[in-house]
């Protein structure tokens, strides 16, 4: 049977675009929120006994219950293979437990995804202390894409004389990749941190006067790191910063203060929503559907 995909409202356009891409038909998922913010999930008609869900999981909390009820549902209704097709996947940051009695998230959620779901699609997802999606996300066929390429080529694309940088140590390897891939030069900056929204920066030993810089990071949630080192590039004498990103989780300030902090032009893959997307995943995220059916 035809495989079908389901598509939720905050990721309507990108699973479609992946359903055209694959000659699939795609179906909404219909989210009804009451009063209590209670979720109300009705599934579209058409069946399949393989159902491939286009969700990528920013502001995961509603999200992840309504993805649990639908998939519920589908198992219910006689779907035999269950695929999550989710770009961005939350709960990764929370690895170890740093205070004693702390819920360690990754493996929590990633277990509950594990025991839902036949496979799984991801792009860069932030894995720091782990070396592989199989030790979270257990007994399930995981599929980690990256789009480092995809940025490498955007980079060419706007065919100017850059230099690339990453924010901190954790970047690095996104930001070699790229480089690799637009035969640019690299630094990484180092960074600080003392609480959730308070950083400091240290720029690495490099002439930055009268360069053009464009910031490499997976995600950009506050901002905060961002900005603070794009006021760190300007004073050292940027003729111009701007910045590229994988997964756009800008929290509600997060714009505002990236263009206090004199970033000419924001931009992002289509992972996440957002008023800054230029890359679209739907090809690498179709070819990667194609090999499990």
């Amino acid at each position: 049977m035809t495989p079908i995909i389901y598509t939720f409202p905050s990721y309507q356009q990108q699973g479609k675009n992946i359903a055209e891409s694959l000659n699939l038909p795609y179906l909404s998922i219909q989210v009804h929120h009451f009063p209590d913010k209670e979720s109300l999930v009705t599934l579209p008609p058409q069946k399949s006994e393989h159902i491939i869900f286009c969700l990528s999981l920013d502001y995961p909390n509603n999200k992840l219950i309504e993805l649990l009820l639908a998939a519920k549902t589908v198992r219910l209704q006689g779907a035999k293979r269950l695929t999550l097709v989710t770009p961005y996947l939350c709960y990764m940051r929370q690895d170890k437990s740093f205070h004693a009695e702390e819920a360690i998230s990754q493996q929590i959620i990633g277990q509950w995804l594990s025991e839902l779901f036949d496979d799984l699609i991801t792009v860069d997802p932030h894995l720091h202390r782990v070396v592989n999606l199989d030790s979270v996300i257990p007994n399930t066929n995981n599929i980690i894409l990256t789009a480092t390429s995809l940025l490498g080529e955007f980079i060419k694309a706007l065919g100017k004389k850059v230099i690339l940088m990453g924010p901190d140590e954790e970047s690095l390897q996104w930001v070699k990749q790229v480089a690799s891939i637009c035969k640019v030069p690299y630094a990484v900056a180092t960074k600080i941190r003392h609480s959730d929204i308070d950083v400091s920066i240290q720029l690495p030993e490099i002439s930055i006067k009268d360069q053009h810089v464009v910031l490499i990071d997976d995600v950009i949630s506050t901002g905060n790191t961002v900005a603070q080192t794009a006021i760190q590039l300007h004073t050292a004498g940027a003729s111009q910063v701007d910045v590229l990103a994988t997964h756009a989780l800008f929290g509600k300030e997060a714009m505002d203060m990236l263009k206090k902090s004199k970033i000419k032009n924001i931009y992002s893959t289509d992972s996440i929503p957002h008023e800054t997307n230029s890359i679209p995943l739907a090809n690498i995220l179709s070819e990667s559907i194609k090999t499990i059916f």
